[in-house]
């Protein structure tokens, strides 16, 4: 153990970490969850600290050796070689401070390390003066947050969705000359073709897409610049645009500085809408899942109008067993994201005065929501919407019997005959056409135009 000490006095740190006194403090006052802050705001915390130390070089205010170290130190933080020494439970100060003075502590002593010093000395990097310059942890970690899950929305879940989109389609092409009943109420409906059911499906996820990208908007502005209560205070007029500049220009993704400071740190609103956008993806998956997963159901005693993937044993007791397991893990991760949901609303209402003050609550969920819905969908497209088929039979089967053929019927010889008719078929057993040419209500070829289930897919001409 080594001793080191902050503005309360010495605490003892571990030989071999990189953090120091603030961090520890922070992993003794808040053993709540043992669950750390994601990868994906560590790697936004990287980028952060990476950038400043280039613009503060730009303004004039750190030398070249110093920001070449913690240039250095931060890439390590990004490739996720320091991702141990960060310990901080995601449930501490309100403000995210611990998690932010935990990045500030690694880059200074291993900044310092890159240049000869001594872990733990601060010097020749200090975590304040030099790699937090320019910086509050009240502009970092909502910047943080925007910069972490616009990253994972534009690298990881839209290029997701969209392949499931384009696998939906597919399916919906493939399908489009499938008759099936219709299902309303879960009783049987007039025929759709199981392409039409589909082609609903893709543009349920492309319409996710379409919200999330939204979303992005707001997420693409950025609160550093703003320090403490969004005044920029310590810190140079031109230090947000620049950061913006940078981050950009590093990432690949475009970010701007916030068009007001004081919203961008007294709210979560992008991070609240965001995750409503995520939340109605999530409803819009779980629907699908859920229908895919009833349309399988068998196969002796089910619907069994989708035959399945089988990807793993369903039962420790029945040989031979199958279940829908996709769809059922696809189903909690969406329940999951709803819940999150709730937590970032709650968290948004955090916001008092200059700052909200449940950030590292809004970060970890919104980042989880993405993360899972990202990897659920992924799972989803690769196990079991490409290798999806079609029961044609079972589908036909149900056709001919279904009640619903006698809204055809209706327009030409009335509701009140078209319903008296099913009627006859439900309690005798037999189907609407056999009814119907027992009471010679039409003519042969006229019932068989009218009773075509192909025709009842689309409008009349």
């Amino acid at each position: 153990m080594r001793k080191e000490k902050d503005s309360m006095g010495d605490m003892q740190i571990p030989d071999d970490a990189y953090y120091g006194a603030q961090t520890q403090r922070a992993v003794e006052n808040f053993p709540i969850s043992g669950i750390t802050i994601s990868k994906s705001m560590i790697q936004a915390l990287g980028k952060i600290k990476r950038s400043a130390a280039i613009v503060n070089h730009e303004l004039g205010l750190l030398d070249d050796d110093r920001k070449n170290a913690i240039v250095q130190a931060a890439d390590e933080i990004i490739e996720g070689k320091l991702d141990s020494q960060f310990p901080v439970d995601i449930y501490q100060t309100g403000s995210g401070t611990s998690s932010n003075m935990n990045c500030n502590e690694i880059l200074s002593n291993r900044a310092s390390e890159i240049m000869g010093g001594k872990i733990g000395a601060k010097d020749p990097v200090h975590p304040n003066d030099h790699v937090n310059l320019g910086q509050s942890s009240n502009d970092v970690i909502p910047t943080a947050i925007h910069i972490a899950a616009n990253t994972m929305l534009e690298e990881e879940l839209i290029p997701a969705l969209q392949n499931l989109a384009n696998e939906l389609d597919k399916k919906a092409t493939a399908f489009s000359d499938i008759v099936k009943i219709g299902r309303t109420h879960l009783q049987d409906a007039t025929p759709i073709t199981l392409g039409q059911e589909f082609s609903g499906y893709a543009q349920m996820v492309k319409n996710g897409i379409k919200r999330i990208q939204n979303a992005q908007g707001f997420l693409s502005e950025l609160a550093l610049g703003g320090t403490a209560v969004g005044t920029g205070i310590n810190t140079k007029a031109q230090f947000g645009t620049h950061m913006a500049k940078e981050i950009t220009r590093f990432t690949g993704i475009t970010f701007v500085e916030a068009s007001n400071h004081f919203e961008a740190q007294g709210a979560q609103d992008a991070a609240v809408e965001t995750s409503g956008a995520l939340k109605t993806v999530a409803v819009s998956l779980s629907k699908i899942a859920n229908d895919i997963r009833w349309l399988g159901s068998g196969p002796r005693a089910g619907l069994g109008e989708l035959i399945l993937p089988a990807v793993q044993p369903g039962s420790s007791i029945m040989p031979g067993k199958t279940n829908p397991v996709i769809c059922e893990a696809m189903i909690q991760a969406c329940a999951q994201v709803i819940g999150n949901d709730l937590a970032i609303t709650i968290g948004g209402q955090g916001g008092v005065f200059e700052l909200n003050l449940m950030l590292p609550l809004i970060a970890h969920n919104l980042t989880n929501s993405i993360t899972i819905l990202s990897n659920g969908t992924i799972v989803f497209t690769e196990k079991l919407i490409i290798g999806l088929k079609a029961n044609k039979e079972k589908c036909a089967g149900y056709i001919e019997g279904s009640l619903a053929m006698c809204t055809s019927l209706a327009p030409v010889i009335g509701y009140d005959k078209a319903a008296d008719i099913a009627y006859k078929a439900y309690n005798s057993g037999k189907t609407v056409r056999e009814i119907a040419i027992e009471e010679n209500v039409l003519d042969k070829d006229k019932l068989n135009e009218l009773l075509d289930p192909l025709s009842m897919t689309k409008p009349s001409k």
